[in-house]
C-alpha cells in the first residue's frame, strides 16, 4: 500500500500548475528522513523513488489545480512517502502467517511445520560444506542418497530407497524408469486429480507411459486387471485416495492381490500412498492409514510417498522398495534433474530420525502435536486471547467462542475432522454484514504477521488449533488498523 504524501495548504497563487511548489529531487536527498532512506535502501534505490514519487504529485497538480496546485510539499513528507515505497517492495512475498483456517497441513501455506531438529539441520547444511556427495572414509565421491536411504528401509522395511523433488516427481520418476513406452494398468477409481488440476494421467502421459484404464469409476475386480495385462504391459499402479472417498456401491482390489498377479504375470506392482505415513496413527487415536511399511509388506515392488504431508518433513517425494527396480531409478537420468539439494536432505534425514523413537514422536513432530492438540487446550487459549482480538478490530463485531472442526488438509484423510474451538467473529451492521466480515478478514491480511481464517455462515472464523505463539498473536494484534501496510 502507498502512503499518501502530507499536503501543507496554503493561499493558492494565480496562474500556478503547482509544480512550482515540490521540492527539487537534490533537497529531498539532503533531508534527514533523505540521508537515512540512503543509508538504509542506497542512494541510486533513493533517488529513482523520489522521482518517481514527485512525477506522481506533477501528475496530480496538473490533474487537479484547485486540491493540490495550492499546497506546499515538505522534502521530508516526501522523503518519508519514497522511503515507505522502497520498504514496500522490498517486502518479501513468501512471508510468515498465523494459520487459523483450521486446516493443520494447508497446501497454500506450506503443508507441514518443520520439527526444530530438521530445521537446525538445514541450517547447518546452509551454513557450512557438507559430506553430500562425499564419502568421508574413502576420501572420494559418495551417493546424496546414503543420508536418507537407511533410515527409510530401516523405518519401512524396503530393500532400497530415494528421495526427490515431491510426489509427483516420485511418481514420475518410477513410471518413466519401469515402463518407457510400454502400458501401465490402473483402475478409473484411481485416477485421481490432486490440488491445482494437477492430474495423474497427465502425469503418466508426461513419464512416456501409455495408460491402460480398467474397471468402473467406483468398482473394479481383480479380473479387470487380468483382462488387461498384455505384452506391453509393464506394471500394475496402486493409487491410494488419499485426497477422496467413493462410498456406496463399491469394490477395490487390495495391494496384496494385486501383487499375487503381478508375480504370476511377471509384471511389476507399483504403489502410491500419496500422504506418506510410518506409524500407525490409530495409535494416536487418529483414523488409521495405511503405513509405507504395510505396502511394502504387501507386496509393492515400488511405494511412492509424500514428505510434507503426515510424515511432518520438508517437501519432498519418496520412492521406496525391491532392489531391483530401484536400480533401473537410480541410472535414469530424470532423477538428477528431480534430485534434493543439501538443505532438503538435511532436513528430511533429521525428521525421519524422530521416528526411530516413537514414543516421543508427538510432543517432537509439529504436525501430529497439532493433529493431537486437545479440544480444552484450544478452549483454555481463546479465553485468553478472545480479549485482545475484541478490543483491536473494535465494537462493530462481536466475538465469540465456538467449537468447530479442523480438517487435516492437503489430501489426508479427507472425510475425517478434528474437534476444535474457533474464535468466532459476526458483524453488528444490520446491512452488509458479509461485505464488512470480508473488509476485516482483508484488515487481518494486512498485519505485520498476516492472520489468515475462513468465512462461513455469516461469521469469520479464527480456528485456533495451529496457534502455537500466543504472545506473538496478542502483539501482533495491537498493531490492527495502525499500519495498513505492515511496515516499521
Amino acid at each position: 500500500m502507498t502512503a499518501p504524501v502530507p499536503w501543507k495548504k496554503q493561499k493558492r497563487e494565480a496562474g500556478g500548475d503547482g509544480a512550482e511548489r515540490l521540492p527539487s529531487v537534490d533537497r529531498v536527498l539532503r533531508s534527514e528522513g533523505g540521508a537515512e532512506a540512503i543509508a538504509e535502501f542506497g542512494r541510486t534505490a533513493f533517488t529513482n523513488a523520489v522521482r518517481e514519487r514527485l512525477a506522481g504529485l506533477r501528475a496530480a497538480a496538473q490533474a487537479d489545480v484547485d486540491a493540490v496546485a495550492a499546497a506546499t510539499v515538505e522534502a521530508e513528507a516526501v522523503a518519508e512517502a519514497a522511503r515507505r515505497d522502497l520498504a514496500e517492495a522490498a517486502r518479501p512475498t513468501l512471508r510468515p502467517v498465523f494459520n487459523l483456517t483450521g486446516t493443520v497441513l494447508h497446501t497454500n501455506l506450506g503443508r507441514a511445520l518443520i520439527a526444530e531438529p530438521a530445521v537446525a539441520a538445514a541450517i547447518a547444511a546452509m551454513r557450512a560444506p557438507m559430506t553430500l556427495e562425499f564419502d568421508l572414509g574413502s576420501g572420494s565421491r559418495g551417493e546424496r542418497d546414503e543420508h536418507v536411504r537407511g533410515l527409510l528401509c530401516a523405518l519401512t522395511g524396503s530393500e532400497d530407497a530415494t528421495a526427490v523433488n515431491n510426489n509427483a516427481a516420485a511418481v514420475l520418476l518410477a513410471l518413466n524408469s519401469l515402463g518407457l513406452g510400454r502400458e501401465v494398468i490402473v483402475s478409473r477409481g484411481e485416477l485421481i486429480e490432486i490440488g491445482g488440476s494437477f492430474r495423474l494421467p497427465d502425469i503418466v502421459l508426461r513419464a512416456g507411459v501409455r495408460l491402460v484404464e480398467v474397471g468402473t469409476t467406483n468398482r473394479t475386480h481383480l479380473s479387470d486387471y487380468a483382462a488387461a495385462i498384455g505384452p506391453e504391459t509393464a506394471l500394475l499402479l496402486k493409487v491410494h485416495p488419499s485426497n477422496y472417498r467413493i462410498e456406496g456401491f463399491t469394490a477395490s482390489v487390495p495391494a496384496a492381490a494385486l501383487a499375487v498377479l503381478a508375480r504370476e504375470r511377471g509384471v511389476k506392482l507399483m504403489h502410491d500412498l500419496g500422504s506418506g505415513v510410518l506409524v500407525d496413527l490409530a495409535r494416536y487415536g487418529l483414523a488409521r492409514e495405511p503405513t509405507v511399511a504395510e505396502a511394502v509388506a504387501d507386496g509393492a515392488d515400488l511405494v511412492t510417498f509424500s514428505g510434507d504431508k503426515l510424515l511432518g518433513g520438508p517437501q519432498a517425494g519418496m520412492i521406496v522398495g525391491r532392489r531391483a527396480p530401484m536400480e533401473g531409478i537410480n541410472r535414469n537420468p530424470l532423477k538428477r534433474a528431480l534430485r534434493l539439494d543439501k538443505i532438503r536432505i538435511a532436513a528430511l534425514a533429521a525428521t525421519l530420525a524422530l521416528y526411530r523413537n516413537p514414543e516421543r514422536l508427538a510432543e517432537r513432530l509439529p504436525t501430529l502435536r497439532l493433529l493431537l492438540r486437545s479440544e480444552s487446550e484450544i478452549s483454555d487459549l481463546a479465553e485468553r486471547v478472545r480479549p485482545a482480538l475484541a478490543a483491536a478490530i473494535g465494537a462493530e463485531f462481536a466475538v465469540e467462542i465456538a467449537p468447530c472442526r479442523s480438517e487435516i488438509g492437503s489430501g489426508a484423510m479427507p472425510v475425517e475432522t478434528i474437534a476444535s474451538v474457533a474464535l468466532s467473529i459476526r458483524s453488528l451492521r444490520e446491512k452488509h454484514a458479509g461485505r464488512a466480515l470480508t473488509a476485516l478478514a482483508a484488515s487481518l491480511r494486512r498485519l505485520p504477521v498476516p492472520v489468515v481464517g475462513r468465512i462461513g455462515g455469516q461469521r469469520l472464523l479464527l480456528d485456533l488449533r495451529c496457534l502455537t505463539e500466543e504472545k506473538r498473536f496478542i502483539e501482533n494484534l495491537a498493531r490492527f488498523g495502525q499500519d495498513a501496510a505492515g511496515l516499521p
